[in-house]
């Protein structure tokens, strides 16, 4: 326990007066009584119920647990013996429950200067093993189900006996029995006999029993199904509802504003099948993904001797609309954003999605020379678009249908992009059609058929002068900023497995992407290209980026990640769309580099022209690279309260394979790994449980850019001064969220 917590706890307790708290609390639902509000206005009374809850919770929270101070430290371990008789009794407990039925625990302790050590001796003793099982159960049916399945069974022979198994059992069994028709069906009604008598080698006789009536072992078939897709809307429409049936699904509404031929395909439960859990959840989940329905809701009615399913929707209101400003950080320093969508659900009456989206926003770009120290980066977009809930192909109904698990959607969009850098000025307009689905076991699929851009850009003085000055040197960067026509198709698959960061379990992340540029132009050339003077590009890309953590106790977890890729053009200009290349450095990449600005492998940043920059390097301009490698280790942990705390670890670099012809930039398979930059630092994390706002301490290691044998730089640091050619900086990041 760290010694910053126990003072923090009782510096808390010193100033803590639970009366005052109470008295607030009585305050606030005073004063919120004392507002009159017409019980006709339910929208009115639902936010002030809210913000009532919200407010006395918050002064519970301090009423039971204490003020910030106390809620945030932790108290002193005071030594007890009873607590020493229920730890033992914990340790044998937990050991029976995992086979070791004879296992014997001892215990010591030290006292000096009123400190304790305590010596816990465990001896576990031999385990039991399970030789052999049975069931027991009063249905045929069941028991041959169960057989039939045996091969997902958690019991084998020849396995320790652990209790833990055995819970898992009697969850995999109701689920399966519950998605095979056994609607009343529940763990519960399983137990189990560990037997021990007669055997040898610690073996034990494991009997599973099913102890259910008939009617808790009756399969249900499904007599029939009816959605009411209007729930609530009684009181705008009044009278009976309207009646009618497809695909054998029943429906009643008031306003026949949906086409039940896309809703049908959403609903996996049908008349004469037998009642599924999985396919009554798969269901709920698909129809609330159209983003159609408040709520959907799915009972069954087993009166009057049938079985009936009943889904309930109530749906979200046609037109949306919503605002949001705030501060954004992507590549520098934050940056105040502005953005509005307007949505219109609905739209054709077929599940179709309207909107348009804008957004408008300012950055700070930092310089890490004394030429210039700060810049402004202006960035606006808007597009337009509309999505479907199936794939727009020529395919069958039942085709259709067969699809519709996978939550197919299709997407249109038509958009505009205004970039205003430092370096240059880019303008881009979009057209693309994209479908996406999604598996059972997680992954995602996302295939962009069509990517259409037409792309202008204008440079500054500094930047041209410098493009120029590249290209005489061999590389082909200034043909990125032509006036372009940038076509592609690409396919990316994306698993997410336990919730990717969560702070309960081991989670696990992975994208894959490849993307194909100028396919079509291999076929023919539009006019649009010649007719406007655009530089055609073809290239091929992919990119791999994969994150783990792993959760070490409830205050301390590690993360990783591995990003890597690869772009290779095979048009004339030999270079790829200036978007597509890789960059590295920023701060959800190497931390000790400023964004962007880490490589091409062991190229140096040009020197300053400036004959009073002392030799400084210039790092005002975005260093791209055509193959990509990073990885970081971090590892997280609790300082207080809502304050965490990082140590981290970040090494990569870019490399160009053919847009620059400099030896120094260009990837060897002999030498690379010599050529990755290395920074570490410190982080602190302020989780303010709706957003995390990250602060990173970079420092550099290794930089591959200097001399070789004055690469390593860590012991030349300080803090606060340009990139100098004998100190480096501590740099600073500012971010929202985790790094990766």
């Amino acid at each position: 326990m760290g010694s910053h917590l126990v003072w923090m706890y009782y510096t808390g307790v010193k100033r803590y007066d639970k009366e005052k708290f109470i008295k607030k609390k009585e305050k606030i639902e005073a004063r919120f009584a004392r507002k009159k509000i017409d019980s006709a206005n339910l929208r009115a009374l639902t936010n002030q119920q809210f913000k009532l809850s919200r407010k006395v919770d918050h002064q519970n929270n301090k009423i039971e647990n204490g003020n910030d101070f106390m809620r945030w430290g932790e108290p002193l371990a005071l030594f007890d013996p009873a607590s020493i008789r229920i730890t033992m009794d914990r340790f044998r407990d937990y050991l029976f429950a995992r086979g070791y039925f004879h296992s014997k625990t001892r215990v010591s302790y030290k006292e000096k200067d009123k400190k304790v050590d305590i010596i816990y001796t465990i001896e576990p003793g031999k385990a039991y093993i399970v030789d052999s099982i049975s069931l027991e159960s009063p249905s045929g049916e069941v028991a041959e189900l169960l057989k039939k399945h045996e091969e997902g069974s958690y019991l084998s022979l020849g396995r320790n006996f652990n209790q833990d198994l055995l819970v898992k059992e009697r969850e995999r069994i109701e689920l399966l029995l519950r998605d095979k028709g056994y609607f009343n069906f529940s763990r519960q009604l399983i137990s189990f006999d560990a037997d021990t008598v007669g055997r040898k080698n610690n073996g034990i006789h494991l009997r599973m029993n099913i102890e259910a009536d008939p009617d808790e072992l009756k399969q249900f078939r499904i007599d029939s199904v009816r959605m009411i897709p209007d729930v609530g809307m009684e009181k705008y429409f009044g009278g009976v509802r309207d009646k009618g049936s497809y695909r054998g699904i029943k429906f009643e509404f008031f306003d026949n504003r949906y086409r039940r031929k896309f809703l049908t395909q959403r609903i996996f439960i049908h008349p004469d099948s037998l009642f599924s859990r999985s396919e009554s959840f798969l269901t709920q989940r698909q129809l609330a993904n159209l983003d159609m329905f408040k709520f959907v809701n799915i009972n069954y009615d087993t009166s009057g001797g049938k079985f009936i399913a009943n889904i309930f929707a109530s749906p979200l209101e046609n037109y949306s609309w919503s605002n949001e400003a705030g501060v954004s950080v992507t590549q520098g320093f934050p940056g105040p954003y502005y953005s509005a969508s307007f949505k219109r659900r609905n739209t054709l009456k077929g599940l179709e999605i309207f909107e348009i989206n804008g957004r408008f926003g300012f950055e700070g770009v930092a310089s890490a020379t004394q030429q210039n120290d700060f810049y402004k980066s202006t960035e606006a977009n808007l597009n337009a678009s509309i999505s479907f809930p199936q794939f727009l192909i020529p395919m069958s109904s039942e085709r259709s249908l067969r699809y519709a698990r996978f939550n197919p959607r299709s997407k249109l969009l038509a958009g505009y992009t205004y970039t205003n850098r430092p370096e240059y000025q880019r303008s881009i307009i979009t057209a693309s059609n994209t479908l996406t689905w999604e598996t059972q076991n997680g992954l995602q699929y996302s295939f962009t058929g069509t990517n259409l851009n037409i792309i202008r850009s204008d440079t500054s003085a500094a930047f041209g002068e410098r493009l120029r000055e590249l290209e005489k040197a061999g590389n082909r960067l200034i043909n990125a900023f032509k006036p372009a026509f940038v076509s592609n198709m690409s396919f990316s698959v994306t698993w997410n497995q336990h919730n990717y960061g969560n702070t309960e379990k081991n989670s696990f992340f992975l994208r894959a992407t490849v993307e194909s540029g100028g396919t079509t132009l291999n076929i023919f050339s539009p006019k649009i290209i010649t007719n406007w003077g655009l530089e055609p590009y073809k290239y091929i890309r992919l990119n791999v980026d994969m994150r783990k953590t792993n959760i070490i106790n409830r205050r301390t977890q590690v993360a990783y990640r591995v990003n890597t890729g690869v772009g290779y053009a095979y048009s004339s200009n030999k270079v790829l769309p200036y978007e597509k290349n890789f960059f590295i450095g920023g701060s959800n990449s190497i931390r000790a580099w400023r964004p962007r600005r880490l490589g091409p492998g062991t190229l140096p940043p040009s020197l300053s022209s400036d004959p009073e920059s002392n030799g400084l390097f210039d790092y005002r301009f975005e260093k791209p690279g055509d193959l990509l490698f990073e990885a970081s280790a971090e590892l997280r942990q609790k300082l207080f309260g809502f304050v965490n705390y990082a140590l981290f670890l970040d090494i990569g670099n870019v490399w160009s394979i053919q847009s620059n012809t400099d030896p120094r930039s260009k990837f060897q398979l002999d030498s690379f790994y010599r050529e990755f930059g290395v920074g570490t630092g410190f982080g602190l994390r302020f989780d303010f449980t709706f957003l995390i706002l990250r602060l990173d301490m970079g420092i550099k290691v290794f930089d591959p850019a200097r001399p070789q044998g004055d690469r390593f730089v860590l012991d030349n640091v300080r803090f606060f001064k340009p990139f100098g050619t004998e100190k480096e900086p501590v740099i600073f990041n500012i971010g929202i969220g985790y790094p990766f």
